[in-house]
């Protein structure tokens, strides 16, 4: 006879609803602790990982919005032009590449942008272009940079390039200054003849005002350099002088070319051109990379012109080791820098006196408009 428990003879009179709960609740307190330290063990590797990649994320992002903003000021300052999507997800792109290859274990190997543009001190050239208003320096600089000319004319206040070149191996960066506007102020004017190395002086053969205006502008680049320099002689500064619109008639001109040659002697290189046909622009502009210790690929003919976006793709794929080289990627190249602004002036100012390593180069007495002078 089987003896029950008062504990059995309850249960086994219970309903089997009941019992099958019964029987649940042991198997769920036995599997408890095995259940616990599982969620505990799959939480701990969760969280791990998602500090990594929320930490990895929130630094791309950052990184991207900063860059972002960047250029974005920049290029609405230079171009006043709102930028196409393209370029507004091209760095984004870029950082998220970045970051897959990390999640996978990769590394990229990607250079600095600002290196891609960066050229040595020795070849960098600023370019000052100097002259009165509606004798066509716009139309030349726009042979020179772009090759193409406008016939329409709007009065230039001040206007800052830069071109990048890549010739036989090394960068070279040229600077041109298009101070029209600085007639009428002095001092601005006296501070960008002494920051330039390069002068172009242009002048209209059927306005005899505009040549005086060159002949006045010369001697006070050779006084200025002089002063700067503390040299009595005469210093040699590299002048290319444009007698420009050689394409008018023979009537309306008022400036001859021996007169020209005699005023500027052969210390500057004088060449009759034309803007609008570009005649004598190629051998100016070859006179002008000559005198300023430049390469003659600088010259429009004598290199290929890419846009800024493929000039970067080549120095990063020159840079790139295991990059593979496109066919003529030695070849000179150049490109117009889309996103470049004029040096301030405090800059400008710091050139001229020399930087803190070295020796001043000199002081320059500044004039401003409101009569206080300045020694620098």
């Amino acid at each position: 006879m089987e003896i029950r428990s008062p504990e059995q003879t309850a249960y086994s009179a219970e309903s089997p609803d009941l019992r099958a709960r019964f029987r649940c609740d042991r198997v769920g307190a036995g599997s408890s602790k095995s259940l616990l330290e599982y969620k505990s063990a799959s939480a701990f590797k969760m969280s791990t990982i998602s500090k990594a990649v929320i930490g990895i994320i929130k630094m791309a992002t950052s990184q991207w919005r900063r860059q972002e903003k960047t250029a974005r000021v920049v290029r609405s300052s230079s171009t006043g032009k709102r930028h196409s999507s393209s370029e507004r997800f091209t760095c984004k792109e870029s950082l998220m590449d970045e970051l897959k290859a990390m999640l996978h274990g990769q590394t990229i190997s990607k250079p600095c942008p600002d290196k891609l543009f960066r050229a040595k001190p020795r070849n960098c050239r600023r370019v000052v272009v100097l002259g009165s208003p509606k004798v066509g320096k716009t139309s030349i600089l726009q042979r020179f940079l772009r090759d193409s000319f406008v016939e329409r004319y709007e009065p230039t206040s001040e206007d800052f390039y830069r071109k990048l070149y890549q010739i036989r191996g090394e960068v070279y960066q040229v600077d041109i200054l298009d101070a029209s506007g600085e007639r009428s102020f002095p001092a601005k004017r006296r501070l960008s003849i002494l920051t330039g190395d390069i002068f172009l002086l242009v002048f209209s053969v059927d306005d005899r005002n505009s040549f005086e205006e060159v002949r006045t502008l010369h001697k006070e680049i050779l006084s200025a350099k002089s002063k700067i320099i503390h040299s009595k002689s005469k210093p040699r500064v590299p002048t290319i002088i444009c007698a420009n619109k050689v394409d008018l008639e023979l009537e309306s001109r008022v400036v001859c070319w021996w007169e020209a040659q005699h005023a500027f002697g052969e210390d500057c290189a004088l060449f009759e051109t034309s803007a609008k046909t570009g005649t004598n622009l190629e051998e100016a502009f070859e006179a002008l990379a000559k005198r300023g210790g430049l390469p003659t690929e600088t010259s429009p003919s004598q290199h290929r012109k890419i846009s800024i976006r493929s000039y970067q793709a080549l120095r990063a794929g020159r840079n790139s080791r295991s990059a593979v080289r496109a066919p003529g990627i030695d070849a000179s190249y150049g490109a117009l820098h889309p996103l470049v602004r004029r040096p301030s002036f405090s800059s400008d100012l710091r050139q001229v006196l020399g930087n803190k390593r070295g020796k001043p180069q000199g002081k320059c007495h500044i004039r401003w408009e409101n009569d206080y002078s300045f020694n620098y």
